[in-house]
C-alpha cells in the first residue's frame, strides 16, 4: 500500500493543496510554522480517523471556515482507493470510501497502515503511562478491528460509570445500578488486557534484536506489560474499590489504569535509565512497530517522520535510515543538510512555505 496523493481543503493553513507523492523518500522541508506537519496530520487522519496530535475536528478545520476536506488517493495490488473525509466544528466527521459512506471507523482502520514517528515519541520511555497506552492502543486499532469495537466500549462504560459515582452524591438510590456497570466493565476490559498481553509478546519477539544492534550488541531489552488488574481477580478488586470510587467520583481499577516498563539489564529505564537508553529504546519501540505491521499485515506501512532525524546523533539517525529500505516515507525536516551528507536517497522533494508547497529539483544539492 502507498499513498499515491493527498488533496486538502480548508485544512489547518491550507485554503487548498494539491500533493502527488512518490512511492520511495519524500522530504517536505521547510522553516518551522509553515505547515510540514500539518500534511502529516492529514495523513494520519485518513488512516486512523484521529489527530496524532490528539486535535478536535473543530480546532483542524481553517480558523475561518465550518468545515474542511481531506481526499487521498492510495494504491494497492495496481487498484486505486479513494478515501473522503470531511470534518466539521460542530458535527461529527463524515468518510467515504470510493465515494460510499462508512458509518463506524472500523471500516476504515487497516485500509492504510502508517507508522508515524515523532520527536514527542522519544520522550514515551520517561513520560507518564498515559503515553505508553497511547501508544498501544493507536497501533492496535490499526491492527484488530475486535480490539478497537473492545476499547470503544470499554471507554464508554467508564465515561458513564464516572458519571453515575458523580450523580449518586445527590441520589444515593443510584447505587443499585453500579454493578450493572462493573459486570460490563469487567467483560471488555479483560478482553483489552488479554490483546494487550499478546501484543507486548509480539513486541518482545521483535524488538531484542532491533535494541542489540541499535545499541552495538551491548544491551538486551525486554517489554513488560504491568496490568492495574489480573483479571482472574478484575470482579473482586471493582468490588472492594467502589467505596472508594464512590469518594473520589472516579473509576480506579482497570486497563484504562494500566502500565508497561523498559528493561535493559533487568534495570527499569523509565525511571533509572539514561536519556541515551530511552531514546535507543524509543527508537527501537518505533521500528519495531514497522516490522510488526508488515508481519501481521502483510503489507508495508507507510513511515511517517516528523523532523525526528535533528533529535538523533548520527549513529541513530543512520540507522534509522537504512532500515527505511522500500517503506514509503514521507520526511519533515527544516533542510536538507542531513540528507545530503549521508549521500541519502530522495525520491521528491517539496518547499513548503506559508501553507504552499513548492517542487524542488534536489540535483543541485548533490
Amino acid at each position: 500500500m502507498i499513498i499515491k496523493s493527498l488533496e486538502l481543503a480548508d485544512f489547518r493553513n491550507y485554503d487548498s493543496l494539491h500533493i502527488d507523492f512518490s512511492s520511495g523518500t519524500n522530504i517536505l522541508y521547510g522553516n518551522n510554522a509553515q505547515g510540514k506537519t500539518n500534511i502529516l496530520e492529514a495523513i494520519y487522519l485518513s488512516a486512523t480517523t484521529k489527530s496524532h496530535k490528539g486535535s478536535k475536528d473543530k480546532d483542524i478545520v481553517n480558523f475561518y471556515k465550518e468545515e474542511s476536506h481531506i481526499r487521498t488517493f492510495l494504491e494497492k495490488d495496481g487498484l486505486t482507493v479513494r478515501v473522503d473525509m470531511h470534518l466539521r466544528k460542530n458535527k461529527s466527521k463524515g468518510i467515504a470510501i470510493d465515494g460510499q459512506k462508512i458509518k463506524k471507523a472500523a471500516e476504515l482502520l487497516g485500509l492504510l497502515n502508517v507508522v508515524f514517528f515523532s520527536p514527542e515519541d522519544l520522550s514515551i520511555i520517561k513520560n507518564g503511562p498515559a503515553e505508553r497506552r497511547r501508544f498501544v492502543d493507536m497501533e492496535l486499532c490499526q491492527l484488530d478491528q475486535f480490539y478497537l469495537y473492545n476499547l470503544n466500549h470499554y471507554n464508554k462504560i467508564v465515561n458513564q460509570r464516572n458519571k453515575l459515582l458523580k450523580d449518586m452524591y445527590f441520589n444515593l438510590s443510584l447505587r443499585d445500578t453500579l454493578n450493572i456497570w462493573d459486570s460490563q466493565l469487567i467483560s471488555f476490559g479483560s478482553k483489552i488486557i488479554e490483546r494487550r498481553q499478546l501484543f507486548v509478546k509480539q513486541l518482545n519477539e521483535i524488538i531484542c534484536d532491533i535494541h542489540k544492534k541499535l545499541s552495538g550488541g551491548r544491551e538486551e531489552i525486554l517489554i513488560c506489560y504491568e496490568p492495574d488488574v489480573a483479571i482472574e481477580e478484575y470482579e473482586k478488586r471493582l468490588a472492594a474499590d467502589q467505596e472508594k470510587d464512590v469518594k473520589l467520583k472516579q473509576t480506579t481499577t482497570g486497563p484504562h489504569r494500566d502500565d508497561f516498563s523498559f528493561l535493559v539489564g533487568g534495570i527499569d529505564i523509565r525511571k533509572f535509565g539514561s536519556q541515551g537508553q530511552q531514546r535507543t529504546a524509543a527508537l527501537s519501540l518505533k521500528l519495531s512497530e514497522i516490522e510488526l505491521v508488515r508481519k501481521m499485515t502483510k503489507d508495508n506501512p507507510v513511515l511517517l517522520l516528523d523532523d525526528v532525524l535533528s533529535e538523533l546523533d548520527s549513529n541513530r539517525q543512520n540507522y534509522l535510515l537504512s532500515t527505511i529500505g522500500d517503506l514509503q516515507t514521507i520526511i519533515t525536516c527544516t533542510g536538507l543538510d542531513e540528507f545530503v551528507n549521508n549521500r541519502f536517497e530522495i525520491d521528491k522533494v517539496f518547499h513548503i512555505e506559508n501553507g504552499r508547497i513548492i517542487d524542488k529539483d534536489i540535483s543541485s544539492q548533490e
